[in-house]
């Protein structure tokens, strides 16, 4: 009989514990009773599936545990996939049929099962911020509604899985219908300030983008282009935040993981890459600071390479390494833009476009390091926008920013215009003189041609008087001389029309810098021009310098599509030789024009040799690569086609100064194609002795 006793006590002992257990492992409730934001923590048990293997079918047969630790009220920051398993039973203690809400929080990923009557999860809802495209519709999906009949026990699984950075609060807690409708009414007007905030920046930052594409568009420029690439990956960015703020409008519910891709990229696409090109080409460090150019340069190359490696790991699921990424890179790039900020500021005096750059960053950068040492959430020291509050003050360092950033733009804009008004009128002021320069020109040679006239005309009456051979000997001379300048008045005009159309052509194509550079080089020409028609003839250096200046025009008036190249023999002494003064130009001029019209050839090339041959004869070849003598003169047969009497001009003068000087010029004209079929160009060959 003891025997039997002490057994029976030994039995009692053992099930206690496990009726024990299963007395704490159910939540008994009342549901007809109001129920408002229960904290069910210790009654919902977890499992952790650190390798995401479970599937539903597996879930009743594992062991789960009471972890309270696994439940926050904050945001916390992740440093692995979060996988859980949770187990709820609930016990209708009341007498009628009802329900109740349960809410654990925004996730991921989130999935609602019940228990059938086997015992086996049935799925009842799948929903979560990375995988549900409801729209609007999908933020009723987060709270589950739990049906328990009067006197019945149900189990319920909710699996949740986070892979983001961050994990938001994390809190299991029943409602009742009534609470459940003032519980979301109360989500409502928690993010209605910050989301307010948010659209209003958002407006803000499109008012910005519109100014700055007009802007560009009336004034063309890199820097508006970054500021605006800028300014839409902000608004990108922001427009982003309102996805993460439930009960909001979904611009992007097609693709949930937009906001995800886009998160930490964005950072460092606008506040690293974009910031870096954008100060680059705004205050032209590459001709003021070329140092601080080339760290800019390759800072924004290596951040675009971070940009691409953070999406590469969020596409394969890895959301913390872009985290860490963000993280180091803003904490090592502190101090080189302090320094940077530093170095900066010492120049305002000279530049003060860096005003409008230092006030945009530093605003930033102060603002941003104040909210994160003063973060109101409870998480370590960071620079992640998404677990740092209040938001508020980030929002303002953004928006103070690209206000400074776009009235440097203002300003920036606003010297260009100046300085293009002040180059425009010293454009037209210097038309007017070259105007001037041109009638007076005119009127000097017309009065040249009248007393060259007038010359000849008494000459005349002197040889009809004396009629001797002295007399007609000295006439024959003289009238050879007044021809030559005659003719040279003819190759004077002929030169200045040539010049006058080309700067005609740039004024017109508004290029007002190669226009300011080819009048300065014009008036050169028309001054050596006016010097070299009072002498026979000039040094060798000065002939030199002259073409040089005259195809440095017809270059630039090529728009680059010529090239040329004046090589002469080091053993010649330039500055004693001695030339006829403006006989080789007509040649030059000839050989540039029909030397830069041969389609088998892009580019025209010109090429002028000076050599000493024996018995003090200078040899002078001109050799172009153009269509050729005999082509050119096939061209001037064509009806209305121009035809230079340049060559013809000076192969008289080349005959009039051997009839007076006894000098004996040779010109000699080749065409290539005659002695090699696949070639074409001119060389032109003038010997000129040395008396």
């Amino acid at each position: 009989m003891n025997r039997l006793l002490i057994l029976g006590l030994l039995f009692c002992c053992s099930i206690y514990p496990v009726s024990r257990a299963a007395a704490q492992d159910t939540l008994s409730l009342d549901f007809s009773r109001p129920v408002n934001g229960a904290d069910v923590r210790s009654h919902t048990w977890a499992f952790e599936d650190h390798e995401g293997k479970v599937t539903a079918a597996e879930v009743p047969r594992l062991v789960f545990r009471p972890d309270s630790a696994l439940f926050h009220s904050r945001k916390k920051p992740l440093n692995h996939v979060n996988n859980l398993w949770l187990r709820l039973r609930l016990r209708n203690s009341g007498p009628v049929d009802s329900l109740l809400y349960l809410f654990t929080g925004w996730h991921d990923d989130l999935a609602f099962y019940a228990a059938n009557a086997a015992g086996q999860p049935e799925l009842m809802m799948h929903t979560g911020l990375m995988v549900d495209r409801g729209n609007v519709e999908r933020w009723n999906h987060y709270t589950f509604p739990l049906h328990v009949r009067a006197g019945e026990t149900r189990t319920f699984y909710v699996h949740v899985r986070n892979s983001f950075y961050r994990e938001n609060e994390f809190l299991p807690v029943l409602y009742d219908p009534i609470h459940y409708a003032e519980f979301r009414h109360a989500q409502t007007d928690q993010y209605k300030g910050e989301v307010l905030v948010i659209q209003m920046l958002v407006g803000m930052l499109l008012v910005l983008l519109s100014i700055t594409i007009i802007n560009y568009t009336q004034l063309p420029d890199r820097s508006s282009l970054y500021f605006a690439a800028y300014l839409l990956g902000l608004i990108l960015f922001f427009t982003l935040r309102l996805e993460l703020k439930p009960f909001q409008l979904s611009f992007f519910h097609f693709c949930p993981l937009f906001k995800f891709y886009w998160d930490i990229p964005a950072l460092l696409f606008c506040f690293y890459f974009m910031y870096m090109l954008f100060g680059n080409m705004f205050l032209n460090l590459r001709e003021r600071y070329p140092l601080m150019e080339k760290i800019y340069r390759y800072g924004a190359v290596l951040t675009g390479i971070l940009i691409v490696c953070c999406i590469a790991l969020i596409a394969t699921g890895n959301f913390r390494a872009p985290a860490m990424i963000y993280t180091w890179t803003y904490f090592f790039t502190l101090i080189p833009f302090g320094i940077s900020f530093i170095a900066l500021a010492r120049r305002t005096r000279h530049h003060p476009l860096i005003r409008f750059y230092l006030f945009g960053s530093i605003s930033l950068y102060l603002l941003t390091i104040w909210a994160f040492l003063n973060n109101t959430e409870p998480v370590p020291f960071t620079p992640l926008p998404e677990l740092v509050g209040p938001y508020n003050v980030l929002v303002l360092g953004v928006l103070l920013q690209a206000l400074f950033f776009a009235a440097g733009l203002s300003y920036r804009n606003k010297l260009v215009h100046q300085e293009k008004t002040k180059t425009q009128e010293m454009l037209i002021k210097q038309l007017n003189k070259n105007k001037e320069l041109q009638r007076k020109l005119n009127e000097q040679l017309e009065e040249l041609v009248k007393e060259q006239t007038t010359e000849i005309l008494r000459k005349k009456m002197e040889l009809e008087e004396q009629r001797k051979l002295q007399l007609e000997i000295e006439y024959s001379k003289k009238l050879a001389e007044i021809e030559l300048k005659a003719i040279r008045a003819q190759i004077n005009p002929h030169f200045i029309f040539n010049c006058l159309n080309s700067i005609q052509l740039f004024v017109m194509q508004r290029d007002y810098e190669h226009a300011q550079k080819y009048l300065s080089d014009f008036s050169f020409l028309i001054r050596k021009t006016l010097d070299f028609s009072r002498r026979n003839f000039i040094t060798l250096a000065d002939e030199i310098t002259y073409l040089n200046t005259y195809l440095g025009l017809e270059k630039m008036r090529f728009e680059q599509k010529m090239s040329y190249e004046i090589v002469t023999d080091p053993s010649i002494a330039t500055a004693e030789l001695e030339v006829p003064a403006m006989l080789l130009q007509p040649y030059v001029e000839n050989a540039v024009k029909h030397g830069m019209n041969n389609e088998d050839h892009a580019s025209g090339l010109l090429m002028i040799r000076f050599n000493l041959l024996a018995g003090d004869m200078l040899e002078c070849m001109i050799e172009d690569n153009g269509i050729g003598i005999e082509r050119s003169r096939a061209l001037r047969t064509l009806p209305g086609h121009h035809q230079s009497q340049g060559m013809e001009i000076s192969l008289n003068r080349a005959e009039l100064l051997n009839k007076m000087y006894n000098t004996g010029i040779q010109i000699e004209i080749i065409d290539k194609s005659k002695k090699q079929a696949n070639d074409s160009g001119t060389v032109i060959r003038v010997l000129i002795p040395q008396l």
